[in-house]
């Protein structure tokens, strides 16, 4: 479907009863959107698992007649799996992680006709074919700076993210930095990010991340904050090990690592099935935001928080939402 030469078209979706082949996609009368992962694969408690989720929905509700997806097995898979679907004539295609947003914005350039949605991607540049969903880093970041300041007893914090040079990683550790002394000026703030490390490694730097989060709990971090995919869950893992706390950002990290996951208090990440299906629901009405700022969620995976401070936590977030109170994190370094 032709849909984005004109934004105000409004598009006729039907109830298709039989299986459609890969060219019906190209039909006016017939809306395909699909999913290209990153890495971390289609059930990988977050993003990835969350989109497809918003997609299935989405068809339910019928805002879509074939959702498909692709799960990347390495970086190098990413550009070719949203051409195959741009060349099927899939209308929407959705891009999940930061790790994709050089692959999105060119396909948006090579295929003017399908529209592209980068989640958890902010662009330079803008498209007329091109939607950026990002979630709130900072606020993120500043809630579990909060609970960690709640639950340290050593009066002694550690925050590991990636590289500072993308945005999203420093509103993460810097909001991080900003709750923590929001809740206990007492408390220290240990922060860590991966620079001049290796590019070829960016967010798969798992051992930089162990040793990191290691070094920070030898010096008297009991609870660590980590960002930034395999990085952080490398940090993630030592704490586990060594018997501190952690908190997860990005997905439901105890359930994405299992035992290796097991000193994870609580995970926050961004409410993606949601989102996608507010972005499908907008396409379809022709009324699309290009820029849309989600919003996210926590999961408890222990009972390292008690029922006071889950209920302070929950007002928190409200009061984020609000805007009542600002985390101060300016959006780049």
């Amino acid at each position: 479907m032709r849909i984005w030469h004109s934004i105000h078209l409004t598009v006729i979706s039907l109830a298709l009863s039989a299986c459609l082949s890969p060219s019906d996609c190209f039909r006016e009368d017939v809306f395909c959107a699909a999913l290209v992962t990153d890495t971390q694969g289609i059930e990988d408690h977050g993003i990835n698992a969350d989109a497809w989720l918003g997609l299935q929905q989405a068809k339910k509700d019928g805002l879509a007649d074939r959702v498909e997806y692709i799960a990347s097995v390495g970086s190098r898979d990413y550009s070719k799996n949203i051409a195959y679907f741009a060349e099927q004539g899939f209308d929407v295609i959705f891009t999940s992680g930061i790790s994709l947003d050089d692959e999105t914005l060119q396909n948006a350039d090579l295929y003017p006709d399908s529209v592209f949605v980068g989640l958890n991607q902010a662009f330079e540049e803008s498209r007329p074919n091109l939607i950026s969903v990002t979630f709130p880093e900072d606020q993120m970041g500043f809630a579990s700076g909060v609970v960690a300041a709640r639950i340290t007893k050593t009066k002694i914090v550690a925050g590991v993210c990636e590289t500072s040079g993308i945005d999203s990683m420093w509103r993460y550790c810097e909001g991080f930095r900003a709750g923590v002394k929001f809740a206990d000026e007492n408390v220290k703030a240990l922060i860590v990010y991966r620079e001049n490390g290796d590019r070829e490694k960016l967010f798969l730097d798992e051992s930089w991340g162990y040793e990191t989060a290691s070094s920070l709990i030898l010096r008297g971090a009991d609870v660590v904050f980590a960002a930034g995919g395999v990085t952080g869950q490398g940090a993630l893992r030592a704490a586990a090990e060594r018997g501190v706390y952690a908190i997860g950002a990005e997905r439901d990290q105890a359930a994405a690592m299992a035992e290796s996951g097991s000193g994870v208090a609580v995970s926050f990440y961004g409410q993606t099935s949601s989102e996608v299906r507010e972005v499908m629901r907008e396409i379809k009405d022709g009324q699309v935001s290009f820029e849309r700022v989600g919003r996210f969620q926590f999961n408890l995976s222990t009972h390292a928080l008690s029922p006071d401070l889950e209920a302070e936590l929950m007002g928190l977030l409200e009061e984020l939402g609000s805007g009542n109170v600002e985390t101060t994190v300016s959006k780049s370094r």
